[in-house]
C-alpha cells in the first residue's frame, strides 16, 4: 500500500463526518439533546484526525501521481491550495468541538453559544469539503472536469503516451 491508496483511503471521511456531524449538531440544536450535540462533536474531533492523515499522505500521493499522463501540476496544486484550506477549517472545528464537549459536560451556558458557532463553522467545512473532493476527483476522473479544464492537446499527449 503507498501513499495514494493511503490517501483515498482516509480523504472521504472528513468529507463524510463534517456533513453527518452537521446533521447532527442542527438536530441536537432543534430537540435540545446534549447527546446528539457530543455526538456531533466526537464526528468532528474524528474528522479533524482524518483530515491531519489526509493532509500528511497527500503530498507522498502527489508524488505519484504528478508524473502520469493527462495528470499536470496544475490540477493537483489547485486540489492542495482547497485542501489547505479546509484542513484549517477543519482543525479549528476539531479544536472547538473539544470545547463544546466540555462546556456539556460541565453544563455551561456558553455551551449553546459554541454549537452554534460549531454549526457555522461546519457549513464553512462542507463548502470547502465540496470543492476539495470535486478538485481532488478531477485530478483521476476527466470525466468530471469541466471542458475549460481539458485543453485538447493535454487529451493528445494523454492518448498518446497511452499508445506507446
Amino acid at each position: 500500500m503507498n501513499e495514494a491508496h493511503l490517501h483515498l483511503v482516509v480523504n472521504h471521511f472528513p468529507i463524510v463526518g463534517v456533513i453527518f456531524g452537521f446533521i447532527l449538531l442542527v438536530g441536537s440544536l432543534v430537540f435540545r439533546n446534549k447527546t446528539l450535540q457530543n455526538t456531533a462533536y466526537f464526528l468532528f474531533i474524528i474528522s479533524a484526525i482524518a483530515t491531519l492523515a489526509s493532509m500528511r499522505t497527500g503530498e507522498g500521493a502527489e508524488e505519484i501521481v504528478e508524473e502520469m499522463p493527462g495528470i499536470g501540476h496544475d490540477i493537483i496544486h489547485e486540489h492542495e491550495e482547497i485542501a489547505e484550506k479546509m484542513a484549517l477549517i477543519m482543525y479549528a472545528l476539531g479544536g472547538l468541538s473539544l470545547v463544546g464537549w466540555y462546556l456539556n459536560t460541565k453544563e455551561n451556558a456558553k455551551a449553546k453559544w459554541v454549537a452554534l458557532l460549531a454549526t457555522l463553522v461546519s457549513i464553512t467545512g462542507m463548502v470547502l469539503g465540496s470543492l476539495t473532493g470535486t478538485s481532488g476527483g478531477e485530478i483521476r476522473h476527466t470525466e468530471i472536469r469541466e471542458a475549460t479544464t481539458q485543453s485538447p492537446a493535454t487529451h493528445d499527449s494523454a492518448t498518446e503516451s497511452h499508445e506507446e
